[in-house]
């Protein structure tokens, strides 16, 4: 059981690192591009030592559809904390029911039909 949530727990610290990348610098808007840039492949590098072992675990218990979509979750759920704890951006009524989508694709994504 601790071995198949291993990759659940390493995607959602990959998650971290790359929310940190891909959206970090947008509280730093007066810091050059090509230092952001830097600064964001710096930070990716440490997503991928966690994201390649979760996917290689996970790969033993998930297909490759259901790893992508747990992944989608842990992103959306990992942003959204981001966009408003860092951000201090609005989490709004439509983000979530969109999120509730994905959340109903996930449900046929793992149904076993």
């Amino acid at each position: 059981m601790l071995r198949q949530l291993a990759p659940v727990i390493l995607l959602t610290i990959s998650n971290i690192f790359m929310t940190f990348a891909w959206y970090g610098h947008l509280k730093h808007k007066s810091a050059a591009l090509w230092v952001v840039i830097l600064i964001s492949w710096g930070i990716a590098f440490f997503e991928y030592c966690f994201q390649v072992p979760a996917n290689r675990i996970g790969h033993e218990f998930y297909n490759a559809a259901q790893l992508k979509t747990i992944q989608e979750v842990i992103t959306l759920i990992v942003f959204s904390v981001f966009s408003v704890c860092y951000l201090k951006e609005e989490f709004r009524w439509n983000y979530l029911v969109g999120f509730l989508f994905i959340i109903l694709a996930v449900f046929f994504i793992f149904k076993k039909w």
